[in-house]
């Protein structure tokens, strides 16, 4: 089976196992799969007639073929180990199916198998959270003996000498929680690709994930690909993502958005009179802090307290507060986390606001109890009393103006549970599409549409802008985290609209670590800024001058997140990221240390040349520099500096 221009793939139907190749090399051998029915391994073993078939199909990857394996044993469930493969594609999809008579599967995985070095020396596996919560961080582990990875939804295997990766990642999450195990051995090197992945680390369940059930169960679709660059190859993942499950959100065609959020120092202190002196700064202090005309003041928790009775009751105050907005020249925007109950102390009999049921009924049922994280209680997104309140909260909030809306704690709504209201539904992910469809349906392509907390790959249908990181604020330390997430994540930037920085912070920090924060935003591919901007103090002068800077202003109105220079740091955030853009190479340089450090840059990583030497500028602050071939740039403490060299 051939796929893009120097791929193959070979299956011995004897054996039961396939080898992949790319340009004649072998980088995957014994290839195979693993499936569960009611709990229990199915063996391979004991198919007696193994049949294949090839046919023509055109779908949304372009024309190409669909390969069959199909298994057949009496008294056992038919499989089909199914192979999607395209000549403009290099990379090919696989997934299995079972069919039978009343199934049951919590497991499929459709490749297990061994994969060779991509270098004999430095390589690593890259670990992807599910979500972006509780600060987790991204891991590019150093793949040595006997290390084990288990990455949420995809992987790369990579070489930081050579670049040359293996990426495989579901690019389906409708109904599963994928994941792609790795392992180094002494001798060979395993792999996993499995749907059904639950983990109280990782996923955040508390349980396994869930059983389908049917006459037809079929694990997610994966790519698989091995790219002369990792970077390339995640990119290429991202936009197959995009492509396998197109968005359920409206496509956003307005510039990139850029703003300011309460969360950032006003938090549950935001009042009427200090969020509209927040506008007023923005109208008439900073008025070149613009992406063509748009500029969103988003309110986020806490604007309850412009309420009076609650989500029931009277939203004068908060309707004006958007009506000052619009008034002033800006977009009004909000905050809601629609699957969670912060009340869940006061007791399960309270009324949900909308609906004549109690939070209690609404409850997501765990382990015949419930799922409390981040200091709130999940909610069933199939169950009437969460729907009902949705629709009265959204209503209320569109009735008020607002076109932009930040939504959090999204993994609430993809906890696996014991049962859904929907009894049709038996995975997180089944209720998570339920509950985000439900919540757009309401929203009605009326705002801009933010997740904060939420699952990485899933949140692609639903939203336009995503937050790549947890909560980060002012310091440097902050920064550097935010940016190990970009330094692995970047390749969203083609999954997403947008990805975002969050609220980035000046107060009383260094000019340094001000600039460092900055300039984490730009790299990112938006702007949402986050201080007391209604008092005068250090940073509002700093902003004047930061958030202004016509260069910086140009790469943000890309949207589009720069590129890592390096893969190796682990935990950690490297230190280097680039874009090329316009005729300009820019050249992101940050020194998250508490001492002057002096930065080797290796220029090939960033497309340029090794032999040549670069005249470049600091964007921040005009000084010249020359850039050559693994010369060293010298940077300040807690400090970033953007280079931009001429090409």
């Amino acid at each position: 089976m051939a796929y893009g221009k120097t791929g193959n793939i070979r299956y011995n139907l004897q054996s039961s196992t396939m080898q992949v190749f790319q340009s004649g090399k072998r980088f995957m051998y014994d290839g195979t799969f693993n499936v569960k029915d009611d709990g229990r391994i199915v063996n391979i073993r004991e198919y007696k007639t193994k049949t294949f078939t090839k046919k023509s199909i055109k779908d949304a990857f372009g024309a190409g073929f669909k390969n069959i394996i199909e298994y057949h044993s009496p008294k056992l469930p038919t499989i089909q180990h199914i192979i999607y493969t395209y000549p403009d594609r290099n990379y090919f999809f696989i997934e299995v199916v079972l069919k039978g008579d009343n199934l049951k599967s919590g497991y499929l995985a459709p490749l297990t198998g061994k994969f060779a070095n991509v270098d004999s020396a430095a390589q690593r596996s890259l670990f992807v959270p599910f979500d972006n919560d509780a600060w987790i961080r991204y891991d590019a582990k150093e793949f040595k003996q006997e290390i084990e990875n288990t990455s949420s939804e995809v992987s790369a295997v990579y070489s930081e000498t050579t670049q040359h990766a293996i990426v495989i990642g579901s690019v389906e999450h409708e109904v599963w929680k994928s994941g792609v195990k790795t392992k180094a051995g002494i001798s060979e090197n395993e792999l996993v690709a499995f749907s059904g992945y639950a983990d109280k680390e990782v996923t955040r369940d508390q349980r396994e994930h869930g059983c389908l059930e049917g006459s037809q169960i079929r694990s997610a679709k994966f790519l698989v690909g091995y790219f002369a660059d990792w970077r390339t190859g995640l990119e290429e993942y991202a936009k197959a993502n995009r492509i396998a499950e197109k968005p359920f959100v409206f496509n956003w065609t307005q510039p990139t958005p850029i703003g300011w959020n309460s969360w950032g120092v006003l938090q549950q202190n935001i009042t009427y009179d200090n969020a509209t002196k927040v506008v007023d700064f923005f109208a008439d202090s900073l008025k070149c802090f613009r992406n063509g005309k748009d500029f969103y003041i988003d309110l986020d928790s806490y604007w309850d307290k412009m309420i009076k009775g609650g989500y029931e009751g009277d939203f004068s105050e908060l309707k004006r507060f958007a009506d000052y907005c619009v008034k002033r020249g800006l977009k009004p925007g909000v905050y809601w986390a629609p699957f969670t109950d912060w009340g869940y102390g006061s007791g399960a009999q309270r009324r949900a606001e909308g609906s004549t049921y109690t939070f209690g009924e609404m409850w997501t049922k765990v382990n015949g109890g419930y799922h409390d994280f981040d200091g709130a209680r999940a909610l069933d997104p199939t169950h009437p009393g969460t729907q009902q309140r949705i629709k009265l909260v959204i209503s209320k909030l569109k009735e008020c103006g607002f076109e932009m809306i930040k939504i959090d704690f999204l993994g609430h709504a993809a906890i696996e549970a014991d049962n859904f209201y929907d009894k049709n539904l038996h995975t997180g992910m089944q209720a998570y599409k339920a509950g985000m469809e439900y919540l757009l349906k309401q929203l009605d392509g009326k705002m801009l549409i933010y997740a904060a907390i939420s699952p990485t790959m899933a949140s692609g249908r639903y939203v336009h802008t995503r937050r790549i990181a947890c909560d980060a604020f002012k310091a440097i330390n902050e920064t550097e985290y935010t940016l190990n997430s970009l330094n692995y994540g970047w390749w969203q930037t083609y999954l997403y609209n947008y990805v975002d920085a969050d609220h980035v912070v000046l107060n009383t920090q260094t000019l340094g670590e001000n600039r460092a924060r900055t300039l984490s935003a730009v790299i990112t591919g938006t702007f949402i800024t986050g201080d007391d901007f209604s008092t005068p103090g250090i940073w509002t002068a700093r902003a004047k001058d930061l958030f202004q800077k016509e260069e910086l202003l140009k790469l943000v109105a890309k949207g589009k997140s720069f590129r890592p220079l390096n893969g190796n740091t682990g935990k950690s955030a490297n230190e280097v990221f680039w874009k090329i853009t316009d005729g300009f190479c820019y050249l992101a340089v940050f020194n998250f240390t508490d001492a002057e450090k002096a930065i080797r840059i290796d220029l090939t990583k960033a497309g340029l040349s090794a032999t040549n030497e670069y005249a470049a500028s600091d964007v921040f602050s005009g000084s010249q520099y020359h850039v050559a071939q693994n010369k060293e740039v010298t940077v300040s403490a807690k400090d970033a500096v953007l280079l931009k060299i001429k090409l």
